[in-house]
C-alpha cells in the first residue's frame, strides 16, 4: 500500500492514494466564520476508522439479510491540550436505519468488526480508549398517496 502527499502552497497539500485525491490543510484552521478547506490529518484518522468499521458492519448486515436502508458511523475524538495533541478518547456511534433490523445482528456485526476485522480500530485501540454505541431506527413506511394527488 502506498500513498503520497504533495505540497500545493502555503500549508496546503494534496494527498493521493490508490488514485483518489484529498486536500490536506496542515496547520491552523480558518476563522470560525470561514469554511474549512480540505480535511485535516487528525480528521482523516477518525474517518479512516469510521470507514473501516462501516465497511465491515454493512457487509456483515447484508450477509445476515438485514433490510438496512440507511447507515452511518459517527465518530468523535477528544484531543490532548498539549502537543502532539493526540486523541485521548474516541467514541463511535453506529446508526442503522431499516425495516425489522434485528438488534442482535447489529450488535454481532459491530463486535466482529471491532474485535476481528477493522485494522484501523485494532491499531488505534492500542493507543487510545475507544467506546462505541449503536441505535437502530425503524424506517417508517412510505405515506400512502390519496387518489388524484
Amino acid at each position: 500500500m502506498d500513498a503520497k502527499v504533495t505540497w500545493n502552497h502555503d500549508m496546503s497539500f494534496t494527498g493521493v492514494g490508490a488514485g483518489s485525491e484529498i486536500l490536506v490543510p496542515i496547520g491552523s484552521r480558518p476563522a470560525p466564520d470561514q469554511p474549512a478547506e480540505g480535511t485535516s490529518p487528525m480528521e482523516m484518522v477518525l474517518m479512516a476508522m469510521a470507514g473501516c468499521t462501516a465497511m465491515d458492519v454493512i457487509s456483515i448486515l447484508k450477509k445476515k439479510r438485514q433490510d438496512v436502508t440507511g447507515f452511518e458511523v459517527r465518530v468523535h475524538g477528544d484531543r490532548a491540550e498539549q502537543h502532539p495533541r493526540v486523541y485521548t478518547h474516541i467514541t463511535l456511534e453506529y446508526v442503522v436505519t431499516g425495516r425489522h433490523v434485528e438488534e442482535a445482528a447489529v450488535q454481532r456485526s459491530i463486535q466482529l468488526s471491532l474485535e476481528k476485522y477493522c485494522s484501523v480500530h485494532a491499531m488505534l485501540s492500542k493507543a487510545v480508549p475507544i467506546e462505541h454505541s449503536y441505535r437502530v431506527i425503524e424506517e417508517e413506511p412510505a405515506a400512502a398517496h390519496s387518489a388524484g394527488s
